[in-house]
């Protein structure tokens, strides 16, 4: 690790509302115990998974005709953008579902955790924006936490989204734990939950342990990385829950949405 990482870190450490997150942080990563037998996971997921592509043709091709022109859109934003910073920040996630969701629920409270530079939350509050011109509200509250090994972190943190944006936006920065339950005060029901932060089961499992009392009856929830452990399957499988699912690969990877889109329909 570079002098000029651990500048960084001690820069973000005098910073007493970041401290407490700093130590979790290094106190998971020393105690995590990584699964170490993923495969029942991972064959189910390989057994489940589909074409997202396919699936949103089924429920609206024209819709996900415009959330593909959106993506390459958001692609050239994004190139643009991210060529003038000298520092890297995380990937983009599957933006054409994030919009081609938002647009076709058309919530009117998204609740997400990781932003980084921001492709998800572009997405979210450009699908909110698009609904707008139809007569919907929506919001999205987004929690994160700035990468404190790099210098001013705070200003990376969604990157992507332009000014004009942002008026449907609350960002929270403080960490999960904190941000959560700010956000579950704040907001009176969950229409839609994206989780793509804290990828150990025990940081998915404390997340939707924040927001349980919040998701409505019929929200949709979607989980990156679902192939790291086996919390969403165990969430999918058991006993308690009975909304459908689907799997879906992207860039390698798969994620989860608990709920089924034609059933949630606004």
């Amino acid at each position: 690790m570079s002098n000029h990482v651990l500048i960084n870190i001690a820069k973000q450490a005098l910073n007493v509302k970041r401290l407490p997150v700093l130590l979790g942080k290094v106190f998971q990563r020393l105690t995590d115990k990584k699964q170490e037998n993923n495969e029942a996971n991972l064959r189910w997921l390989a057994q489940q998974q589909q074409d997202f592509a396919e699936y949103a043709q089924s429920l609206d091709a024209e819709l996900w005709q415009e959330s593909l022109a959106y993506a390459k859109s958001l692609e050239a934003h994004a190139n643009k953008v991210l060529s003038n910073i000298d520092v890297t920040l995380g990937g983009g996630g599957f933006y054409p579902l994030i919009y081609f969701v938002t647009r076709y629920l058309k919530p009117q409270t998204v609740v997400e955790t990781g932003v980084a530079a921001g492709y998800s939350s572009h997405a979210f509050l450009s699908g909110l924006q698009k609904n707008a011109d139809s007569g919907a509200d929506g919001r999205l509250f987004s929690s994160d936490f700035p990468y404190f090994r790099i210098e001013n972190p705070e200003k990376y943190i969604g990157i992507l989204v332009p000014e004009d944006l942002k008026a449907r936006w609350h960002l929270f920065i403080d960490g999960d734990a904190k941000n959560l339950s700010k956000i579950a005060q704040s907001v009176s029901s969950v229409d839609l939950f994206h989780y793509d932060s804290d990828k150990r089961y025990a940081g998915r499992e404390q997340a939707m342990q924040a927001l349980k009392t919040k998701l409505s009856d019929n929200a949709l929830i979607i989980m990156d990385d679902i192939n790291d452990n086996s919390f969403f399957m165990d969430l999918c499988l058991s006993e308690q829950q009975k909304q459908p699912y689907r799997i879906f690969e992207f860039g390698g990877k798969y994620i989860g949405m608990l709920g089924e889109l034609a059933l949630l329909k606004r």
